[in-house]
C-alpha cells in the first residue's frame, strides 16, 4: 500500500485550486462538499467556477498563483493542464507547507483524491493507487447501488446521540446497541415514522440496553478453510467480524484475518512442525480465559476443525470450564485440493470410498492399514505427509502397491501460490525435494489431475495394440 487512506479535517482550512479549467471543475465538485475555505487561482475561468464564486461558495482570483498565496493552505491542487506551470505551483505549495496534488500526475503528488460515495456524514473513499480509475468508478457504482440514501440520515441522528450512548460500557454492549439501531430499529422507524421519530427510538433502545444483563462469553470453533477467503462460510464471516478475540492457527492467511474487526485482539497460536509451537494446553487456557472474562472468541482452525485439528481436546477444555461453544464447519483442504485438480474423490467403477489419513500422529509417523491402502483402486488423501513421504512410500511398496501408483501433490490448495505436482509412488520423495515443497500440502494416492486421467483413459491398452497389429 503506497497511499495510506486517511480522512483529513478541512473544517475552516484553506484549500487552493490552481487553474480555473474544466479539469479544476471536476475536483471542485468534490472539494466543495467539505467545510473548507476554497480559493481558485486562474485567468479566463470556467463558467461553472464563475457561478460558484458568485454564489459565495469559493473565492476566485483571476491570475496565476504567486509566492505567499499558499500560506496556511492545507491542500494545493495543480489543475492548469500545463506541466511546467503545475510544477511551479507544486514548488510554491511545498514552500508554504501544504500537501500538493497535481491532477493526473501521480508521481508528483503528495496525495490522491479518491472516488467518493457520499452519504454524509458517511463517506466511502475508493482508491486504486492511480492504477485503474475505471475499476474505481465501477466499485463506486456498486456502492452507490447498495448503500441506501437513508444511511446519511441514520448516521447524522446517531452522531448526535453518541454522548447519551456513552453511559453504556465500552465494548460488546455498546456495539450491540449501535448494531440494533443501524441494522434493524433505525431503518424501520425512519421508513414508518420519519426522521423525527429516531431520537425516541434511540432512547427506548438505550433504556433496554441499560437493564439488559451482560452477555456471557463464548467460543466459536471455526473452520477457516484452506486459505481462500471466498471459501469461508457466511456464518464464519459473521462470527469472525463480531469476535472480541481471534485466536488463529499459523496457516490462517492475512486475507482472512483482515475480516476481523480492527479493535479485536488477534493472537497467533502457531504450531510449526519440528519447530517452536504453542502447547495445546496453553491454547485451551487462552480460549477459556478470554471467554470467562465475557469475550466472544473466534478460534480459527485451518481447514475444518474436525479434521486433524485436535477439536476434541479444545471442546473438552471448554466443557470443563463451563464455557459455551459452537462449531462452524469449514472446507477441509482435501476438498479444495480435489477441486483444484478437477477430480471427484469417488467415482463409479474406480473407487467407492476415500480415506483421509495423516502422515503424523502423537508418536511420530502414523501407522495405517497399509494392506488396504496398497490395494488396486484404493484412494486416500494424506494430510501432513511431506516429511512422511518416504515412510509412506516404503510402507505401501512393502504391502504390494504398484510403483507406478499415481500420486498428486497440491501445495497451498486454493491460494494464489498453489502448486500442483504429479508423481508416482516410486518418484514421490524426489519430486517433493526437487520442487522445494514447504507449504501445507495434500498428497492424493491413486488420483491424477483430470487432464492426465482423461489422457490415460484414451490410450489403448497393450491387448488392443496387439490386435491392431495383427
Amino acid at each position: 500500500m503506497r497511499h495510506f487512506p486517511i480522512f483529513h479535517d478541512l473544517r475552516a482550512r484553506r484549500v487552493i485550486v490552481c487553474g480555473a479549467t474544466e479539469t479544476a471543475v471536476a475536483k471542485l465538485r468534490l472539494i466543495l462538499k467539505t467545510e473548507a475555505r476554497v480559493t481558485v487561482f486562474g485567468a479566463d475561468p470556467h463558467d461553472q467556477i464563475i457561478r460558484w464564486a458568485s454564489d459565495g461558495k469559493l473565492i476566485l482570483i483571476e491570475r496565476d498563483l504567486q509566492r505567499g498565496d499558499a500560506v496556511c493552505a492545507a491542500l494545493v491542487y495543480g489543475a492548469t493542464e500545463n506541466p511546467d506551470e503545475d510544477a511551479r505551483i507544486a514548488e510554491l505549495g511545498h514552500a508554504c507547507g501544504a500537501l500538493v496534488n497535481i491532477v493526473d500526475n501521480l508521481e508528483d503528488s503528495d496525495f490522491i483524491t479518491p472516488a467518493i460515495v457520499d452519504r454524509d456524514p458517511v463517506t466511502v473513499a475508493i482508491g486504486t493507487e492511480g492504477a485503474a480509475p475505471v475499476l474505481a468508478r465501477r466499485i463506486k457504482a456498486m456502492n452507490e447501488e447498495n448503500l441506501s440514501p437513508d444511511l446519511g440520515t441514520l448516521a447524522r441522528v446517531g452522531q448526535s446521540f453518541r454522548t447519551r450512548a456513552d453511559v453504556l460500557p465500552m465494548g460488546r454492549s455498546r456495539r450491540a446497541f449501535w448494531s440494533r439501531y443501524y441494522d434493524a430499529v433505525g431503518p424501520r422507524v425512519l421508513a414508518e415514522h420519519g426522521e423525527d421519530a429516531l431520537n425516541g427510538a434511540l432512547e427506548a433502545l438505550l433504556s433496554e440496553a441499560l437493564v439488559k444483563p451482560a452477555e456471557a462469553g463464548r467460543v466459536a470453533l471455526i473452520g477457516a478453510g484452506p486459505g481462500d477467503p471466498d471459501l469461508l462460510t457466511l456464518k464464519a464471516r459473521r462470527l469472525l467480524h463480531e469476535a472480541d478475540v481471534v485466536i488463529h492457527d499459523r496457516l490462517v492467511p492475512a486475507e482472512i484475518l483482515e475480516l476481523a474487526r480492527r479493535e479485536a485482539i488477534v493472537i497467533e497460536v502457531g504450531k510449526t512442525p519440528h519447530g517452536e509451537s504453542w502447547k495445546q494446553e496453553d491454547i485451551n487456557a487462552l480460549m477459556v480465559g478470554h471467554a470467562s472474562g465475557g469475550a466472544h472468541v473466534a478460534r480459527l482452525k485451518s481447514g475444518d476443525p474436525a479434521m486433524f485439528g485436535r477439536l476434541d481436546e479444545e471442546m473438552d477444555a471448554l466443557d470443563t470450564a463451563g464455557v459455551a461453544f459452537e462449531i462452524v464447519p469449514g472446507i477441509t483442504s482435501a476438498m479444495a485440493a480435489a477441486a483444484s485438480i478437477k477430480v471427484s474423490l469417488t467415482r463409479r467403477g474406480r473407487n467407492t470410498s476415500v480415506r483421509f489419513i495423516t502422515g503424523h500422529d502423537m508418536k511420530g509417523f502414523a501407522e495405517h492399514d497399509w494392506h488396504s491402502l496398497a490395494a488396486s483402486g484404493a484412494t486416500a488423501a494424506i494430510y501432513m505427509g511431506l516429511r512422511a513421504a518416504r515412510f509412506v512410500q516404503g510402507r505401501l511398496l512393502m504391502h504390494g502397491a504398484s510403483s507406478d501408483l499415481p500420486v498428486t501433490v497440491i501445495e497451498n490448495a486454493s491460494r494464489t501460490e498453489q502448486k500442483i505436482l504429479s508423481a508416482t509412488l516410486s518418484t514421490l520423495p524426489d519430486v517433493l525435494q526437487a520442487a522445494g515443497v514447504t507449504g501445507p500440502a495434500i498428497l492424493f494416492l491413486g488420483l491424477s489431475p483430470r487432464d492426465a486421467m482423461d489422457a490415460a483413459e484414451t490410450l489403448p491398452d497393450s491387448t488392443d495394440m496387439q490386435k491392431a497389429a495383427t
